[in-house]
């Protein structure tokens, strides 16, 4: 039944086969690490020599050839890009000492992350600072904090070396923080970008770097969006604009609002304006209301993105399945009060965008369908770059709609990019599930 809602369209042995595809697909990292160059602050080419060299120092601390060599390619059509190739899965010997780790932990270290001390479960009895262990990730959240060692479902993501005793993971008063684990042999061998030039180089999946270029700011416009947390898209936004304008954000999770502000101050960006709110109530009765932020009065923005809460069945690496169908089907109704807040909030002749970083028909294709239906306004326009696939069959679009539209579907080529292929093609199709969808409003 899960499958179905994912793939609603094709038959039930394809469905079913191109479910599981999906599944192994997104238990492994992309084929590459994709880098936002912060090309408003330096050239493109700048950064890249700047970030290899950064690279190759901390290479050379934690290699012992003598040569090292870092391949950053910049990518063909989106002049912000920078990829870099990720080397695995990689033939590691699991040891006999072993630390376990949150899912999320697992998935950061899969992407070249060391292992911060608050993402460890669990570690042997005496483990001191200077042993060598290999890391596990808990794949069903049931290893107790503090354990001396784990038997459930887990996964193997690498061997590292431990940079604290277990003693100042677990028996002190005051939290620890930093480096827990330093990774020296993981499963997946690509740079740590850990303090690497925070505010030129911001790691970013593909797809969300391309929604921000299909958006298309304009410098001087005024531009909402709408579920902005953490805020690599807002300032993505506010970075194509040049910072001359105003990009207005909008989370409604509070401890997530200093996030998207520390994004934006790192990268230098002044036209971001952060507000704690929920974006189903943004739109303003008051047509003549004089205070600044929300809610906001109907045709306030030039452009508009719904960038919009969703099962995250796109996700990449995600080592478990833990989505029930209930979760899946409980998205559409929330994105669908977001789009009537959209569309009032965005002027005639202006663009919504609205985008996920989940797979299914339900929310995507579906939703489309529906807010044409809904909203005569709107008409799907062409996306630029379109590097992905067109929509799925399904929704009742007709072919011309479905070409409109952006689909990142991994598990459609993961069998056949492989590492004989050159790196942009792989970066284009190997990517995290993702989808797009442009709309002007007439």
């Amino acid at each position: 039944m899960m499958f179905s809602m994912v793939l609603a369209a094709v038959g039930h042995q394809e469905a079913e086969s191109r479910f599981q595809r999906l599944l192994t697909c997104l238990s492994h990292p992309p084929s590459y690490t994709c880098v936002r160059a912060s090309t408003h602050l330096a050239p493109l080419e700048e950064i890249r020599q700047k970030l290899g060299e950064e690279l190759k120092k901390q290479q050379m601390c934690t290699s012992s050839e003598k040569e090292v060599s870092v391949q950053i390619l910049p990518h063909p059509l989106i002049p912000d890009v920078l990829l870099l190739p990720v080397d695995g899965p990689r033939p590691v010997e699991q040891l006999s000492s072993e630390v376990v780790v949150g899912t999320q932990c697992g998935s950061a270290v899969l992407r070249g992350a060391n292992v911060f001390v608050p993402g460890i479960l669990a570690s042997p009895k005496f483990m001191k600072a200077g042993d060598v262990v290999s890391v596990f990730s808990d794949l069903e959240g049931r290893c107790t904090r503090g354990a001396t060692s784990f038997q459930g479902m887990r996964v193997f993501v690498g061997n590292g070396v431990a940079q604290i005793d277990r003693s100042g993971i677990f028996c002190t008063d005051v939290a620890a923080k930093g480096v827990g684990v330093r990774m020296v042999e993981p499963l997946y061998q690509s740079p740590s970008f850990d303090g690497v030039l925070p505010n030129l180089a911001f790691l970013q999946n593909l797809p969300s770097v391309v929604v921000g270029h299909v958006l298309g700011p304009l410098p001087g416009e005024r531009i909402l969006d709408m579920c902005a947390a953490p805020g690599g898209k807002t300032c993505h936004i506010a970075a194509l604009m040049r910072d001359q304008g105003e990009v207005v954000a909008l989370e409604k999770i509070k401890n997530k609002i200093d996030r998207i502000r520390q994004n934006a101050k790192m990268l230098q960006l002044n036209s971001v304006k952060v507000y704690c709110f929920n974006s189903t109530k943004a739109v303003s009765s008051d047509s003549a209301q004089e205070h600044e932020g929300p809610p906001f009065p109907a045709e306030s923005f030039d452009r508009v993105l719904l960038d919009a809460p969703c099962s995250g069945l796109g996700q990449r690496p995600s080592m478990s399945c833990t989505w029930s169908l209930k979760e899946l089907c409980s998205y559409q109704p929330l994105q669908r009060k977001l789009f009537h807040a959209a569309v009032q909030l965005l002027k005639k002749g202006g663009v919504l965008v609205y985008s996920t970083c989940t797979v299914t028909l339900a929310e995507n294709e579906e939703q489309v369908a529906w807010a044409l239906e809904t909203f005569p306004c709107l008409t799907l326009q062409p996306q630029e770059p379109h590097i992905g696939s067109e929509g799925m069959l399904g929704a009742g679009l007709s072919p011309e709609q479905l070409r409109l539209l952006q689909r990142f579907s991994p598990e459609l080529t993961w069998d056949q990019t492989g590492a004989a292929a050159p790196l942009p093609y792989r970066a284009d199709r190997d990517t995290i599930g993702f989808f797009i969808a442009k709309f002007l409003k007439k």
